[in-house]
């Protein structure tokens, strides 16, 4: 127990460093920002407490926002994508996710790509919506929501293919 929680810290802070340092200096044509810091969110393990994660992920959203002074709408969309994540991992995995027995190393890449997916896009929505906070622009919020995810996902699911651990 004690090693997990010293790897997650470590996944914590790194996640949080490098979405500081050069994720956040990366803006194309204006209004796409990758955030791969929601990883540490998606690839807490499933067996944990429920409210730890959001507590955690609250803490993740409120250290991205204090780096980047932006008044709490990264905790705001972290807490809602820990509270939905539950009903996100059954809708993705079904009856794995069921029987507790999720381990995102093992499962297909169909699944995993679904799972960030739903995630990635309700977490930009929200952290969109809350950034402009004008329902008259919600085709911009559309179009960031879109494009940032899909430059999300991809270098999610880059980071996870790199850092992986084989299992044979």
């Amino acid at each position: 127990m004690n090693n997990l929680f010293s790897i997650y810290t470590v996944h914590f802070f790194a996640l949080v460093l490098v979405q500081v340092l050069i994720f956040n200096h990366v803006n194309f044509l204006g209004y796409i920002n990758p955030y791969p810091y929601i990883l540490f969110i998606a690839l807490f393990p499933v067996k944990n407490n429920r409210l730890v994660l959001i507590f955690i992920s609250f803490l993740l959203g409120l250290s991205i926002d204090l780096f980047l002074d932006t008044g709490g709408i990264h905790a705001g969309a972290s807490v809602c994508i820990a509270y939905a994540r539950p009903v996100i991992l059954k809708f993705a995995f079904g009856t794995i996710y069921e029987h507790q027995t999720v381990k995102f190393n093992a499962v297909d890449f169909g699944s995993k790509l679904m799972y960030f997916t739903i995630l990635t896009a309700i977490h930009h929505l929200i952290l969109f919506s809350l950034e402009v906070f004008n329902m008259s622009k919600i085709i911009l919020i559309l179009q960031k929501t879109l494009f940032s995810s899909i430059f999300t996902i991809l270098i999610s699911l880059s980071i996870t293919i790199v850092f992986s651990r084989k299992t044979r």
